[in-house]
This record gives structure tokens, sequence and C-alpha cells, in this order.
């Protein structure tokens, strides 16, 4: 009997650009790797995922992490969700799912999408189509 094993986070990494079309460099498997190299989904703004390749050793520029998530973002492999307009958070989910926005510490959770009901659109203007529905609920502590 064979075990197999569990693809490393750099296999899994490079896997996940080959399937999205992207050359696996040098910093976009780095980055990739935090993202999802072990396999679960996360949400992250540029500067933390800057910080923590940073504190890993990767040699990364903050402008080099933002053109890798857009790059990310194109190839359709990374969602990216607007938060007032001027703060962006990627999830490797790319699924359409609501997210929790938590303004006590600034951070975006998934939100469960079963219990989300859409009942009507508006219709859209004529010549233009729908092409996705966002939905971000804040979240803020109450007073007791």
């Amino acid at each position: 009997m064979t075990l197999e094993r569990a693809p490393s986070a750099t296999e899994t990494a490079t896997q996940w650009l080959a399937a999205a079309g992207l050359r696996p460099t040098r910093q976009r498997v780095a980055l990739a790797e935090l993202l999802v190299g072990d396999g679960r989904h996360r949400h992250v703004t540029a500067e933390s995922l800057f910080e923590t390749a940073k504190s890993q050793g990767a040699t990364v520029s903050l402008a080099t992490v933002y053109n890798t998530l857009r790059a990310f973002c194109d190839a359709g492999v990374l969602q990216e969700i607007m938060v007032d307009g001027a703060k962006s958070y990627f999830d490797t989910n790319t699924h359409d799912h609501p997210h929790f926005f938590w303004e006590d510490d600034g951070r975006v959770t998934d939100a469960p999408s079963d219990q989300l009901v859409i009942t009507k659109l508006p219709d859209a203007p004529d010549g233009v189509e729908i092409a996705s529905v966002d939905v971000v609920i804040r979240l803020r502590k109450t007073e007791t």
C-alpha cells in the first residue's frame, strides 16, 4: 500500500498559477504560496500580504505585491472586494458569495451564502447588463 503525500505549498502554488495560465515567476510563486499553499481560502490586503511575505523572508516590494494581486484578479484566481471605495481586500474564493466587513478591526470574512436572499434587482439601463452583485455586510460591536 502506498500512501500519497500531500502536495507542498510550492507545488500547490505552482499548480494554481499554471491553471490560471500565469507564468510561475519567483515572486508569483512566493505570494501564491502565502495565498493558497495550505489549501485554505483567505482574505488579504496588499499591505497584509506584503508584511507576511517580508516576515517569511520573501524579497518582494509593495509595488510587486500590488501588481501581482492585479494579475491574479485579471486571471480570475482572486476576487477583489472593495470596502468604502478606497480599501481593497483580495479573496481566494472566487465563487459568488457575500462578505462581512468587521468595522472594529478592519477585516473581511465570508458570510453564509445560504442565508442571503436577493429577490429582485433593478433593471439595468439600456445597452448594459448586470455583471455581478457584490454584497458586503458591515458589522460593528454593539454597546452593552
